[in-house]
């Protein structure tokens, strides 16, 4: 899917990241037993937006000059990143079936070597914003016209790493830079506020001199109409706080920290297939919120 054909229908992007959380689901339950599940769910529709309407790219040409970049920094949701690829047109969607399997080119963090179209090899928690900012620096250096967004999570604020990569981009005034940073409040040991609070966000990264954006990070159009901002602020770089619930459209993972780190079972698997036909029918109806 190049973005000489960007799906602007929010209807059909919606039943789109519906088809891939579908596919993220089967991709998880064929591990046997390892990998993550609320966090891919709870991006899917961003991620659906990325690389079905936002971003400069071609699957045909991966190493293409002025594609935009995405960086994945909390590489452990990459289930999402895979799926959404694959449905774009990077590689075979079959070839989901093998991830965190021996030899597949789909690890359970993305290996940048083996993957076209992976711009970074993700792992430790908090790097990705510092990857990114020194790639939107070297983007203004060289004088590209592309953006360089950096997909985090909040988990990934408590990292000292993270608030390097804020005062650097904000002095360098990387206005090619754009965070979409996924506020779903959970990390592997309960609530981001229990673990170590991060309120207030918003203020913090302002008082970086950073812009700042708020929305909910399923609304379909309130993703394309944040992304469209950040691509026009020219004063500084750009913190899309989207808050989201882990998850998403599987009645009993939703909002529950114990799916960060597991993928379904067959019975489990069966029951969220279920919960999202129900979904897409919804959809289809226009009686579900997107």
């Amino acid at each position: 899917m190049a973005l000489s054909q960007p799906i602007n229908d929010t209807k059909e992007l919606a039943l789109l990241a519906n088809t891939i959380r579908v596919d993220v689901l089967k991709s998880l339950h064929s591990t046997g037993g390892s990998g993550h599940t609320a966090g891919p769910l709870g991006m899917a529709d961003i991620f659906t937006v990325m690389y079905f309407h936002a971003m400069t790219h071609d699957p045909e040409k991966p190493q293409l000059e002025e594609r935009d970049r995405l960086l994945l920094s909390n590489g452990h949701i990459c289930p999402i990143l895979y799926t959404a690829m694959a449905h774009a047109g990077y590689f075979p969607v079959e070839e989901l079936l093998t991830l965190r399997k021996l030899g597949s080119r789909l690890q359970g963090h993305p290996h940048r070597e083996v993957l076209p179209g992976l711009e970074t090899t993700s792992g430790p928690l908090g790097s990705g914003l510092s990857q990114g900012a020194g790639m939107a620096l070297t983007a203004k250096m060289d004088g590209g016209k592309h953006n360089v967004f950096v997909m985090g999570s909040d988990g990934e604020q408590q990292e000292g790493n993270v608030w390097e990569a804020v005062m650097f981009a904000a002095k360098y005034k990387l206005n090619n830079l754009i965070q979409i940073m996924d506020r779903n409040f959970i990390q592997i040991e309960g609530d981001t506020e229990d673990v170590m609070p991060l309120e207030p966000l918003k203020e913090k990264y302002e008082a970086f001199n950073w812009n700042v954006i708020d929305i909910d990070g399923h609304n379909i159009e309130a993703i394309i109409d944040s992304i469209n901002k950040a691509k026009i602020h020219k004063e500084s770089p750009t913190l899309i706080i989207a808050t989201t619930v882990p998850g998403k459209g599987v009645s009993f993972m939703e909002d529950d920290h114990t799916w960060h780190g597991k993928p379904p079972n067959d019975e489990e698997l069966d029951i969220a297939l279920k919960d999202l036909a129900k979904v897409r029918e919804g959809i289809e109806n226009d009686t579900y919120d997107y």
